[in-house]
């Protein structure tokens, strides 16, 4: 609720409606114990501290503290966008789906995709994403290289039906995004559009008080050339990233690079190839257990199918293939089932090697060199000892397939990965001509030739990024949030409410502190001091002033920054300024 107890000067008021903030009148449930199903801090720190209420399983309201602070990034977000030259657009949340088939999303997402439909029987998509229908819109307005570049941006609810939703609003199956679309007329000008997006996000995020980490990332079913996650970096995070110990490289796990410098060449090295029985050992570990070797000497020959045939994909044995990366060099490829594997090695799951198989051989780079290594033999029960690769096999193809590892070189040939958690907060794309070509967005050159567009697509999630601002930034007490994004910047504690001139007092400064552009709430609860004290750390507000009887008979007041670990008694006749001051060094902070 919104209650009005005092209007300043009327030049004010013509301005805006005044209206004060009292904690009493507003709706702020906060909870002493931590819920059971709240995994994570920030979760955890979201629902005590009353800004969100879960309706179901990957859905949340926003109580009005959540609501005023997400308001918050998202004003951060337009302004940024804005200034980049963006121009903000609202699109259809539903869509009809024939515009996703014809970029083959429909089926390539469906597991991820809300359908349904509406009377006349139509299928329809709630919308995960809108490069189909920022592409459809773009093809029908815009013909001319003199109409381009442009970039359209909205901040909308998206809809994704996430397998085990879960840390609150950090996987949502309904949640809150800024999702922005460029569009160009060369690869050239589309890096600069890509550029000052990338630009953009460092402002944003650095605005709302995140460290946001720009890592390099696979581009997934978007498609496109290359892309940029901005992650938070957080132990509770879902995503892995790997990064360079002297900070010259970050890339999450799925894109990120390696170069193996661990042992190459084994014991029996410059002996023949020859055969083992290893009876009922097929999985790497065991037959190391077995054979008494380490798992590094052992290589996994692995089957695959793709849509060039089938191939035999080689790794050392304490490896995992990218099949992200696979897929990029034979697209199409699915690990063989165990009879087709069978079929095409003559041996069972755990026995296929590189030996005699007639087919396609490629390796990780990891093995280029690689001599004395033990393989399967192609027949049940059996390895192979001594082998050389090179020597004893059709392999001639290396490429980067494995899952690089923590302490392995980093791409500078000095450094060592190291890894880390994130959560992402933003993701951008160069999406190249995918969706431009599919759904015939194209110009008319300056020779009048048609050409497609070259777009890119920029995406913040929005709720998420108010969520991790909490994630990065609180304690044990809880929230302490950033002056930018904070639902108001500062808390007036009344000790003794029903005290008139603490109540004046009170109104004065919140009065004057509004006129400077500062949110200000008062707590007026009639409720015990150390209780409100520690509802007001579990709130977090930047900036807490507490008026009391005593203090005023020495006619002072106190003040206490979130981050402070005891109150500053100021005099009341400085106490507007003393707060401005720390307000704006708060600003100046971010």
């Amino acid at each position: 609720m919104w209650v009005s107890k005092a209007v300043p000067s009327h030049d004010m008021c013509e301005k805006r409606f005044w209206f004060m903030q009292y904690w009493s009148r507003l709706l702020i449930p906060t909870l002493k114990e931590t819920p059971q199903d709240a995994e994570i801090p920030s979760h955890q720190l979201m629902l005590r501290a009353g800004l969100i209420r879960r309706l179901g399983s990957g859905l949340y309201t926003y109580l009005p503290l959540g609501w005023r602070a997400l308001r918050k990034v998202e004003q951060i977000v337009r302004e940024e966008m804005d200034a980049a030259g963006a121009q903000e657009v609202l699109m259809p949340a539903m869509h009809p789906k024939e515009i996703w088939e014809q970029t083959g999303r429909y089926d390539a997402l469906q597991n991820v995709m809300f359908r349904v439909k509406d009377r006349q029987d139509r299928e329809m998509v709630l919308g995960p994403t809108h490069e189909e229908v920022i592409t459809e819109l773009v093809s029908r307005e815009l013909s001319s290289y003199k109409q381009l570049p442009v970039n359209f941006y909205q901040i909308q609810t998206k809809f994704r039906d996430e397998i085990r939703p879960r840390f609150g609003l950090m996987r949502c199956k309904e949640f809150i995004m800024k999702d922005a679309y460029s569009f160009d007329v060369s690869s050239e000008a589309a890096d600069e559009s890509y550029r000052k997006m990338y630009n953009a996000y460092v402002n944003i995020f650095r605005r709302c008080g995140l460290h946001a980490q720009p890592v390099e990332a696979d581009t997934g079913d978007m498609g496109g050339s290359s892309s940029h996650e901005f992650m938070v970096p957080s132990d509770a995070g879902e995503d892995a990233i790997l990064e360079a110990d002297d900070g010259s490289y970050a890339a999450n796990l799925e894109r990120a690079e390696g170069r193996y410098d661990g042992p190459r060449v084994f014991e029996g090295a410059d002996k023949e190839a020859v055969p083992v029985l290893t009876p009922k050992v097929g999985k790497i570990e065991a037959v190391a257990e077995y054979l008494k070797v380490d798992t590094r000497q052992l290589v996994k020959c692995l089957i695959y199918e793709s849509d060039d045939g089938p191939l035999a994909v080689l790794l050392p044995g304490d490896r995992d293939v990218n099949e992200i990366k696979l897929r990029k060099l034979r697209p199409g490829a699915e690990l063989a089932s165990h009879a087709r594997t069978e079929e095409l090695t003559g041996a069972p799951i755990g026995f296929a090697g590189p030996l005699g198989l007639k087919l396609d051989l490629i390796a990780d780079l990891s093995l280029e060199g690689a001599k004395g290594v033990i393989t399967g033999a192609n027949k049940a029960d059996t390895h192979t000892l001594n082998v050389d690769l090179e020597r004893d096999s059709e392999l001639r193809n290396f490429a980067d397939l494995a899952f690089p590892k923590v302490g392995d070189l980093a791409p500078n040939g000095s450094a060592r990965l190291v890894e880390k958690r994130g959560v992402e907060v933003g993701h951008v794309f160069k999406l190249g001509t995918k969706y431009t070509e599919a759904l015939d967005a194209r110009f008319l050159d300056e020779h009048g030739k048609s050409q497609p567009m070259i777009m890119g697509c920029y995406g913040i999630g929005v709720s998420r990024t108010l969520q991790a601002v909490i994630e990065q930034s609180h304690d044990g007490n809880g929230i302490i949030w950033p002056i930018s994004v904070a639902p108001y910047q500062v808390l007036i504690t009344l000790i003794s409410p029903k005290h008139e001139e603490s109540s004046a007092l009170a109104l004065q400064l919140a009065t004057e502190l509004e006129k400077q552009g500062y949110d200000v709430l008062i707590d007026d609860r009639d409720e015990r001091p150390g209780f409100k004290f520690k509802d007001a750390d579990l709130l977090g507000l930047p900036l807490r002033l507490t008026i009391g009887e005593r203090g005023l008979k020495k006619s002072e007041i106190e003040l206490k920054a979130r981050t402070d670990d005891s109150f500053t008694a100021i005099a009341v006749d400085q106490a507007l300024e003393s707060t401005l001051d720390r307000l704006r060094s708060m600003k100046e902070a971010l």
